[in-house]
């Protein structure tokens, strides 16, 4: 509370580099809240494209399977799958965007050609590499879409908190500066005030001593006059 601080102009010097290191700190983080908002957007319109293509790769590679299945039947395809030898590889790296470290996966061995499947040439029928194809690249979207959603996550985690800093300063901490800085001037104004009125009393009551002191020394020296004129008569 504004009450609480003692009105002094130490204190009201303080509370004014406060406030101007407040007030700079609320102008970066609105404009750092801003930045991110833009770069979310960004994200965002990314990951609802990634979304896109994740529904839409996932249901040709169920189609595609379902068809090997339907053709080749669930051993042949349980088969090709069980021979695959090398695993994608997954590796993580990060980046920085304003601030925020956000993931940035990288795949390898993905995708693969029919030797490299395992199953060879004779073992393997259209369908069933249609159906591999299909879902490498299903793997391939779920890899983005994993870093896409995490940074998004990340930056919707950053936006809020960066709002609730600027919200702090904005609603809080400031207009407590403000009535404190307030409230110390009117004080210190009231000190002034009263300042002036006490040395203005002290002056009139010196200037009546002064006055007094004069017509005190007036009086005495007429009587001498007096006393000495009487006694020349």
């Amino acid at each position: 509370m504004a009450e609480d601080v003692k009105p002094t102009r130490k204190n009201l010097m303080a509370i004014e580099d406060r406030i101007e290191l407040s007030e700079r700190g609320h102008d970066t983080l609105e404009q750092k809240r801003d930045g991110l908002i833009m770069e979310f957007m960004d994200i965002l319109d990314q990951a609802q494209d990634v979304r896109e293509d994740l529904n839409a790769n996932y249901e040709t590679a169920q189609r595609k399977l379902d068809m090997a299945r339907a053709m080749e039947g669930d051993v042949a395809v349980r088969g090709a799958a069980a021979a695959l030898q090398t695993h994608p590889e997954i590796t993580t790296q990060s980046k920085n965007i304003m601030g925020v470290v956000v993931p940035q996966i990288e795949s390898s061995k993905v995708r693969k050609s029919l030797d490299e499947r395992g199953y060879g040439l004779l073992g393997s029928s259209a369908r069933i590499d249609e159906a591999a194809d299909a879902y490498e690249e299903l793997l391939e979207t779920i890899i983005l879409a994993a870093e896409v959603e995490t940074a998004m996550k990340k930056m919707l985690t950053e936006i809020e908190t960066t709002k609730r800093r600027v919200n702090a300063l904005e609603f809080k901490l400031l207009p407590d500066l403000y009535d404190n800085q307030e409230y110390i001037e009117q004080k210190l104004e009231e000190q002034e005030r009263e300042e002036i009125f006490r040395m203005k009393k002290i002056k009139a009551k010196k200037e009546e001593e002064e006055a007094a002191e004069r017509e005190a020394a007036a009086e005495a020296e007429a009587e001498t006059e007096t006393e000495v004129a009487v006694t020349s008569d």
